[in-house]
């Protein structure tokens, strides 16, 4: 509490708290989701789990607003924008802004893949069946996938953000466009044409994560009493290829209708699914990849977001609900990356005492074991954040590395590249690999191997022993 006091009277006055709150309630709408809406059965005598979405036909209109991944983009483009503006103010570079902003993604996830690697191999060695320990794995690293895309945007974060400051809007709306024809190779063919989409759809809404950025710059060097669409003015550019997002309540109104709209549209009236989050059965999936309709999804959410912007923003000048915000901030990547490993952990201690209920759902007994299976979970979890979390915590600032040339920095950028697409290439290959396999660690070995060879790469260069110039 006393860290959290300290943290909360450093914050600078600048500081546009409504992000860090916006990251934490994204990511604790995650876990609660994914708990509440998961069905534990049994298959062939064994636990197993899937979507209740697929019986509970009526929530689908909720998940509008329980997709929240686009909103965890949207905090990252301005976080990483205005952390990129910071590192080249000092004359930093892009490559040792990568290498800086590796850290707090790659240290946790390193840790969870070799804890459950090491779990697996025990396991298998005490004679557990390794498809068996595969599909264990396999469900507890679901959250990778998340993680693969938001690796990508940041390792592209340096090239994007110049086309932002040179295109403006123009370019998260070229994005959107793409995306709308992935999707009619997705509904006419060939369907090869929609994989693009995991990428342009997280690349659109972490643009407008770069204008909001901008907009919040101006609105902090406006005089006093100027807020609201005049803190929007002179931007320098209109229409499409302005750099900053509108922060008034008339565009909160406008994207929240125009959004709501749209997305009724191709939904009810349209091709795509009410549903933004899997439902099992379904012919098309809004989140894999991001569909158009998830994009309109997106911008009803930030209609709203801008709607409840200035009371969130007044509320959290408080101290009691900003520290909170920082304690969630502190382990937000390890409450996301462990909140599946805690309800493996669960069901297994549940099965193997032999009180592990199976209620069906939508059954009464289904809604009354929800509150204790959410308390369960919840505790399983804090523990696991309480042994991993100061991984996350406590992740250091990058060692100085001094001067360098030309030679050296362009070396630095290529490692950099190189541990990033190591990191993307493991994750990935464990994401693909199919859940039933043989695998005595639970993860594939080119996977892990990938995986740990870019890792070790960044943390090469974190610790300042590669591309450092020696003197003489």
């Amino acid at each position: 509490m006393r860290r959290l006091r300290q943290l909360a009277q450093r914050t600078p006055p600048g500081r546009e708290r409504y992000i860090d709150l916006l990251r934490a309630l994204a990511i604790t709408m995650v876990v609660l989701g994914h708990w509440g809406v998961t069905v534990i059965g049994y298959d062939h005598g064994r636990p197993a789990g899937h979507s209740a979405l697929g019986d509970l036909r009526w929530a689908w209109p909720l998940t509008w607003v329980a997709q929240v991944m686009p909103v965890f983009f949207l905090v990252g483009g301005y976080a990483n924008a205005a952390s990129l503006a910071a590192r080249r103010r000092r004359g930093g570079s892009a490559a040792g802004w990568l290498v800086d902003r590796s850290a707090r993604l790659i240290r946790p996830t390193t840790v969870l893949l070799l804890v459950l690697a090491a779990g697996a191999g025990i396991a298998t060695l005490r004679g557990a069946d390794p498809a068996q320990v595969r599909t264990v794995v396999w469900f507890a690293t679901i959250p990778l996938w998340f993680l693969v895309a938001y690796i990508a945007v940041v390792t592209l974060t340096p090239p994007m953000y110049a086309l932002h400051r040179r295109f403006g809007l123009a370019v998260p709306t070229a994005l959107v466009v793409l995306v709308a024809l992935g999707d009619l190779g997705r509904l006419l063919g060939p369907a090869a044409l929609t994989d693009g989409n995991y990428l342009f759809g997280w690349l659109a809404v972490h643009q407008v994560g770069f204008a909001w950025y901008d907009a919040a710059q101006a609105d902090t060097r406006q005089p006093a009493g100027v807020t609201g669409a005049g803190a929007t003015a002179g931007t320098g550019t209109r229409g499409l290829f302005r750099r900053r997002l509108p922060l008034s309540r008339r565009a909160g109104v406008l994207l929240l209708g125009g959004g709501l709209v749209a997305l009724v549209l191709l939904t009810v009236a349209g091709p795509y699914p009410v549903a933004m989050l899997h439902v099992p059965g379904e012919r098309l999936d809004n989140a894999a990849p991001p569909s158009l309709a998830l994009m309109a999804a997106a911008v009803a959410q930030l209609g709203l977001i801008l709607l409840l912007r200035r009371p969130a923003g007044r509320r959290l000048r408080r101290s009691g609900p900003w520290q909170a915000v920082l304690a969630v901030n502190a382990v937000v990547l390890t409450l996301f990356l462990w909140h599946l490993t805690a309800a493996v952990l669960l069901v297994g201690l549940l099965d193997a005492l032999g009180v592990l209920p199976t209620p069906p759902v939508g059954s009464a007994a289904w809604w009354a074991w929800r509150v204790p299976w959410l308390l369960a979970l919840a505790a399983v979890l804090a523990v696991l954040v309480a042994v991993f979390g100061p991984v996350e915590a406590r992740t250091r600032r990058p060692a100085a590395t001094g001067p360098a040339g030309a030679g050296g920095r362009r070396l630095r950028a290529g490692t950099a590249v190189a541990g990033y697409a190591g990191v993307l290439v493991g994750l990935l290959l464990n994401s693909l690999a199919p859940k039933a396999t043989s695998e005595p660690l639970g993860l594939p070995a080119p996977a892990l191997v990938a995986y740990l060879a870019g890792a070790g790469l960044l943390r090469l260069l974190r610790s300042g022993r590669a591309g450092r110039r020696r003197p003489g």
